[in-house]
Order: structure tokens, then C-alpha cells, then sequence
């Protein structure tokens, strides 16, 4: 009788793009939990989340919501309000993202200016943005894609000659950094997400992250209704005293969303938190290994490789059509899992078709037409990778 495959023989006969990130540990953690509380909804973990991941990233304020997509909302909500943005004012950003970091732009009444990005470190063309500036710009929302740092001081040097505002999208870059000094802390506010497939995970979950006071206790309104008593409590007093006609529970001072996250999530991301540098350790060895191996193949593909990324996923840029097609059918035929560079050419999607031609963008119509990328993560290692040495050589000859 044939033998059934053990989980870590399923494991090492498949490419994943990512797998069973939480462990038993993680698990157990939150079982305890849910044996010890009544209460699952946002309270204490949460807080101790924020707190934790703060330190983590070196930045005084953090907000726990449901993905990060909601993160992107918040903070496009928050600035726009503080800033006294006006609809119709405009928002640089890259025309290879994901769809929500574009959507929350468009939700807030703003419009986005798609910039053409470049093939180095996959954030803008920095001389396209520059170009792009003009008297409605206000704000220049950065992503920094599948794990690369963008150009920062470059970014913030075309924003201040300008004043405009810089965000910076970090959901796929958790512990990238420029100088030691990690993404997220670059601009006036920031992003992340804990999405199953990304650094940690909290199965579902973001974090707004800032050094201002201010933008912090919006995002806090926002993120709950607008509810006052989201605020930490030492100002609770004088809002009751200004408010004396409602019941403080039920003050609302701005509008807002329901985009909280559990007391689960924060459960799993203090847990997953404790590991995360040793996997981004891992991701960037595998990374390193990875170049080494394409090295060979310099004629048919890009390497981007930059200082200070912290690896989300192994990408192929592949310099001509034909070869990516054939080399899409060998995945397949081992089973290896591969999505596009995230959304491909944006402007190629029905929802952001009004914003431009896609043809005019042709870093990101590249990507779109001649990119793919694999899975990285902390159960890659040397066995596997050297799996791709044979799936090149059927691509490629040699």
C-alpha cells in the first residue's frame, strides 16, 4: 500500500506562495487565550499589540485594524482632514501597487496621478514624478513594493521643495530600511499589513503607524465611528466638559469607519511579532541565494536587487515575451505557485481606466506583460531553491 505523504513531504513537494505561517506555539497562544477571557473584542491584547509593534518599528504611535487595506483608508481619511485637502486635490502614486492603495484615494474624494515606476527598486520613475507635480498636488503616497525600499530622500526632497506630503505604504515591506532606518518612518504616516500571505500575519490585520499626536488620536476616532472614547482616557474629562449635552459614551467627535480589529489578531501578531526578524532573516537569505542562481541568466532577465530590502516574494523579470510564457508552463507543471508583480499595469484595470493610457507608463506595462514572481518565506531554503537550477535550465537551455 502506498504510503501517505507526512505534512513536511506535502510541504517540500509543493511551492507555495506562502504556508502554514502560524506554528503550533502561535496556535496554543491563542487557545489559552480564548480559555482565560470573556472578552474578544478590542481591548488590553490590542493595546499591547500597538505598543509592541511600535517599538518593533521604532515609531511612537501605532493603530491595530482589520487589514491593510483599512490602514490605507484611515490614513487617507486622517490626512485629508488635517491637511483641509478639498476634493478634487491630488495624490501621486504608483501606476504598479495594490488596487487598495489607490482605492482609498478615490473614497476620499481625491484623485490619483498615476507616475510610471522604474525597474530597480520598483517604486516610482523618480523624474516622471517630479514632472507630475502640479498646483493640486498634495500628497505623494509611496509603496514600497514586495519588500525593495523606495528612494526616500529623493522622495522627500522632491516633496519639500514642493510641500507635499509624504505616506508611505509599507504592507509588503515590513523591516525594509534605508540608512538603519526602517520604511514607515520616512513620511508623516504610514501602513502595514499582517495578511496571511505577507512577513507575520495576523490571519487579517494592518497598523497605522506615526510620530504625531494628532494624527494619531484621529486615526483612533476613525478606526471606532469617531467614538470619543476611543481617545486615551486623560482627555476624557475636558471632552465631557465640552460636551455636556452627550452622553460621552456616545460622543462622536468625526466621522469614521467600523474597521477594528480582535483581541485574536493581537493574540497572533504579539505572538508572530516575537519571530519576525528571524524570518525577514531568512526571506533575505533566500533572496541572496536566489540572485546568485539567476546570475547565470543575466541576458535573459533583470536582477533588482537594492540595500536594505527586506524580501517578500522571489520575482522574474524576464527581458523578452516568450521566454516568461514558457517558463509560466514549467511552473505549472511542478507545481509552483506565481501571481504577476502585484496588480500588474494599473491602469489597465477597469476601475482606473479614466486616469490614463497604459501605454504611457511602459516600466509598468513591462512588469505587466514580462514579470511574475514565487513564493519567499521562512520554509524556502537551500533544497528547494536549487529546484529552480533544472526549471531554468528547461527555460532557458544550457
Amino acid at each position: 500500500m502506498k504510503r501517505a505523504k507526512s505534512r513536511d513531504e506535502e510541504r517540500r513537494s509543493l511551492w507555495k506562495l506562502q504556508e502554514d505561517i502560524l506554528e503550533p506555539a502561535d496556535l496554543d497562544a491563542l487557545v489559552d487565550f480564548i480559555r482565560t477571557t470573556s472578552r474578544f473584542t478590542q481591548f488590553v491584547k490590542v493595546r499591547a499589540f500597538e505598543e509592541a509593534w511600535s517599538s518593533w518599528q521604532n515609531c511612537r504611535y501605532s493603530v491595530f485594524v482589520n487589514s491593510g487595506s483599512s490602514a490605507n483608508l484611515v490614513m487617507m481619511s486622517v490626512m485629508k482632514q488635517t491637511r483641509g485637502w478639498a476634493d478634487g486635490d491630488e495624490v501621486l502614486v504608483p501606476a504598479v501597487t495594490w488596487v487598495t492603495n489607490i482605492t482609498p484615494v478615490i473614497q476620499c474624494g481625491l484623485r490619483p496621478v498615476f507616475v510610471d515606476v522604474n525597474l530597480q527598486d520598483f517604486s516610482f520613475d523618480y523624474d516622471a514624478l517630479e514632472r507630475a507635480v502640479g498646483p493640486r498636488t498634495r500628497a505623494i503616497l509611496v509603496t514600497h513594493l514586495i519588500g525593495f525600499p523606495a528612494d526616500m530622500p529623493r522622495i522627500r526632497a522632491i516633496a519639500g521643495a514642493r510641500g507635499l506630503t509624504v505616506l508611505e505604504d509599507c504592507c509588503e515591506s515590513h523591516g525594509a530600511h534605508l540608512g538603519g532606518v526602517k520604511v514607515g518612518n520616512h513620511g508623516s504616516c504610514s501602513t502595514f499589513s499582517f495578511y496571511w500571505g505577507h512577513h507575520m500575519t495576523t490571519v487579517e490585520g494592518g497598523m497605522v503607524c506615526t510620530d504625531d499626536e494628532a494624527l494619531y488620536h484621529l486615526a483612533l476616532l476613525k478606526r471606532s465611528h469617531g467614538l470619543a472614547r476611543e481617545l486615551p482616557a486623560r482627555l476624557h474629562p475636558e471632552l465631557g466638559r465640552e460636551h455636556p449635552d452627550v452622553d460621552f459614551n456616545f460622543l462622536f467627535l468625526t466621522d469614521g469607519f467600523n474597521v477594528r480589529n480582535t483581541e485574536f489578531g493581537a493574540v497572533l501578531g504579539l505572538a508572530q511579532l516575537r519571530k519576525l526578524d528571524g524570518y525577514i532573516e531568512k526571506r533575505n537569505a533566500n533572496h541572496r541565494r536566489f540572485l546568485e542562481i539567476l546570475a547565470a541568466y543575466r541576458e535573459h532577465l533583470l536582477l533588482p536587487d537594492k540595500p536594505g530590502v527586506s524580501s517578500f516574494c522571489l520575482p522574474f523579470l524576464f527581458r523578452e515575451r516568450p521566454r516568461m510564457e514558457r517558463f509560466l508552463g514549467v511552473l505549472r507543471a511542478r507545481r509552483i505557485e506565481f501571481r504577476p508583480i502585484i496588480g500588474g499595469n494599473l491602469l489597465r484595470q477597469p476601475p482606473f481606466a479614466p486616469f490614463g493610457r497604459p501605454a504611457d507608463f511602459p516600466n509598468a506595462e513591462f512588469l505587466h506583460t514580462n514579470a511574475c514572481y514565487i513564493g519567499n518565506n521562512q520554509f524556502v531554503g537551500p533544497t528547494r531553491l536549487a529546484r529552480l537550477r533544472p526549471l531554468l535550465r528547461e527555460t532557458f537551455g544550457g
